[in-house]
């Protein structure tokens, strides 16, 4: 896997990014009377309707300065000062279902599965023919190896600061059932098993399956175990 993102070209980048609103305005009205449209806007223009793309700060004065011939507009608002943008996810070699949030400088890896309504922040990686199932949320930084199941609701903990703090890590292999918590400086074992529900506050050994609030070890994988979480290759094939 390539080196993620770490946590202090995590702070740089958000401190230094310029902070936006994005907005998108669908208007109607009569277009050949309309000034210029700003720099750095993206436009669609019709004789009598129009689309922008773009920041709050730059389109809202161009709308007030035409609004003597804009007889209708429809404005929404997707952000507000955000420093990080979504991820363009057009080129990754996964599946994505619809309603995913991944902010950028997240990486993906190949045959990965993200689910409909996971969250996935920035500086996380998320390994080789993995699934982060539904409503699941990866903290900043949260690393996720090869052939993991990252259960429904689960949460991996984020930490951008302190910069010196260790994120989760999870291990190839390993499956958290659904609504399991992870915390920050965890790391999950190769093979591991997190029960559903579980809150992990310690290191979990490879091989080990664990549940119970906090987490404890109930026993070390076996065949039954891998009969009962043995994942599906072809959920995972695009």
């Amino acid at each position: 896997m390539a080196q993620p993102f770490n946590a202090e070209q995590i702070i740089e980048y958000i401190a230094n990014a310029p902070k936006t609103t994005p907005m998108h305005v669908v208007f109607a009205g009569d277009t050949s009377k309309l000034t210029d449209v700003p720099a750095g806007v993206e436009s669609f223009l019709d004789t009598k309707t129009g689309q922008l793309f773009g920041d709050a700060g730059v389109i809202k004065p161009w709308l007030e300065a035409n609004q003597a011939v804009i007889t209708n507009a429809h404005v929404e608002v997707t952000g507000r000062n955000t420093g990080v943008p979504m991820l363009d996810i057009s080129n990754i070699n996964a599946r994505i279902e619809p309603g995913a949030i991944i902010r950028e400088h997240v990486t993906i890896d190949d045959n990965a599965v993200i689910m409909m309504g996971a969250v996935i922040n920035i500086g996380s990686k998320i390994g080789e023919g993995t699934m982060i199932d539904m409503g699941a949320i990866l903290g900043g930084r949260a690393t996720v190896g090869k052939r993991c199941h990252i259960g429904a609701g689960t949460v991996l903990a984020g930490v951008v600061e302190p910069a010196s703090a260790t994120p989760v890590i999870v291990e190839d292999d390993v499956l958290i059932g659904a609504n399991a918590v992870v915390l920050e400086g965890i790391r999950i074992g190769k093979g591991a098993v997190v029960a559903a529900g579980a809150v992990v506050i310690d290191d979990v050994p490879a091989n080990a399956v664990v549940g119970g609030v906090p987490a404890k070890i109930l026993k070390m994988k076996d065949a039954k175990t891998d009969s009962k979480t043995g994942l599906i290759d072809a959920l995972r094939q695009l």
